[in-house]
């Protein structure tokens, strides 16, 4: 597979084939052609397998044996499906409107996009939902692309409370609607795995723009579409 740092300036080798048909199988947002990750160091995949080797070594297990030996592989072919998120922007889902709504201006709400992220302070994965509306102007989107706007926010490290807000203020900044309302529940494996160990506690968060912030009528009308 080759290096992203030798890659050519079109970025549409192999590599780049390859993401697209792990974020097909994944249902993640596809890579963009022209687009890649962001400028840093990054190790090429002799690096990567090594790294999970060393992890191995580590817990005390035989890398070499059977069982293991195609591990680093694995990881890192799935770490490339879990992670590809950085290989987009999300914001770009939301570009193409539909101007016809035949005079619709009430809320659009979707709820229960499921979604895996990753906990960037434990490298844990963070499972759980998004409910995701808009009290839309003059255009509305079509409703896969804000599932996808979670997804390619939940496809890199983070934390859930900065999640939160980027997919709101992505709605917002894009659609330039009247309002934008984002709540998740999620469950933590860094919380209910280790440290603590609390299985069952769940993470809600919640950003409210707009009018579903500021008016007391529509923010309620959002939570209780929310929690039904």
């Amino acid at each position: 597979m080759t290096d992203r740092r030798d890659a050519p300036d079109d970025h549409c080798d192999g590599s780049w084939k390859e993401r697209e048909a792990l974020a097909r199988a994944a249902g993640t947002p596809l890579p963009r052609r022209g687009g890649q990750r962001p400028a840093l160091d990054l190790p090429a995949e002799d690096e990567v397998r090594a790294a999970v080797r060393t992890l191995i070594r580590w817990t005390g297990d035989d890398p070499d044996r059977e069982g293991l030996i195609d591990t680093p592989d694995r990881v890192a072919r799935s770490y490339r499906e879990i992670f590809a998120g950085y290989d987009v922007d999300p914001r770009e889902y939301l570009e193409r409107t539909f101007e016809e709504v035949g005079g619709y201006d009430e809320l659009v709400v979707l709820k229960d996009i499921r979604f895996v992220s990753v906990c960037e302070h434990h490298m844990l994965p963070v499972i759980g939902r998004a409910h995701v509306a808009y009290l839309p102007t003059d255009r509305v989107v079509g409703i896969s692309k804000l599932a996808r706007v979670v997804r390619g926010y939940a496809r890199r490290l983070q934390i859930q409370e900065k999640m939160t807000a980027e997919i709101a203020r992505a709605v917002q900044e894009v659609l330039k609607p009247q309002g934008v309302g984002v709540v998740i529940e999620a469950e933590h494996s860094c919380m209910t795995l280790r440290g603590v160990n609390a299985p069952g506690a769940s993470l809600i968060t919640s950003q409210l723009l707009g009018v579903i912030r500021d008016d007391a009528r529509t923010r309620e009308e959002f939570l209780r579409l929310v929690r039904g």
